[in-house]
């Protein structure tokens, strides 16, 4: 259905794929697509089975790993490149989201990658 919140939703995710290194407001996203905050974070959750923040902070750490293994770049320059004002808090949610500290973890992946 055209303009239905599922579809606001999915163009909200086209602009968060394209934009996620921005800072910006989850009262922005639910600005432009015309819903209210409350109303967007519900929708969302629907869609993407978890909300707003989680989601941009998934696609900044996947970001951010594969820069750090692809093209070697510092741990602090890869947190600034995809949108996290602190490299601390970046290393602290990286820890968090994949099970090891930036550094040991691409070291891992560089070993797999080898073996």
């Amino acid at each position: 259905m055209s303009g239905s919140a599922h579809q606001k939703i999915a163009k909200t995710l086209c602009w968060l794929k394209e934009n996620y290194t921005s800072q910006f407001s989850i009262d922005d996203l639910a600005r432009d697509a015309h819903m209210s905050p409350s109303t967007f974070r519900l929708h969302f959750r629907d869609v993407v089975k978890m909300s707003p923040l989680q989601y941009v902070k998934n696609l900044r750490l996947q970001a951010a790993r594969q820069l750090m293994l692809n093209e070697r770049i510092d741990v602090g320059s890869a947190a600034l490149k995809v949108g996290y004002e602190s490299p601390s808090q970046f290393s602290r949610e990286y820890t968090r989201f994949f099970g090891k500290p930036p550094i040991k973890d691409i070291s891992a992946l560089r070993l797999q990658q080898i073996a």
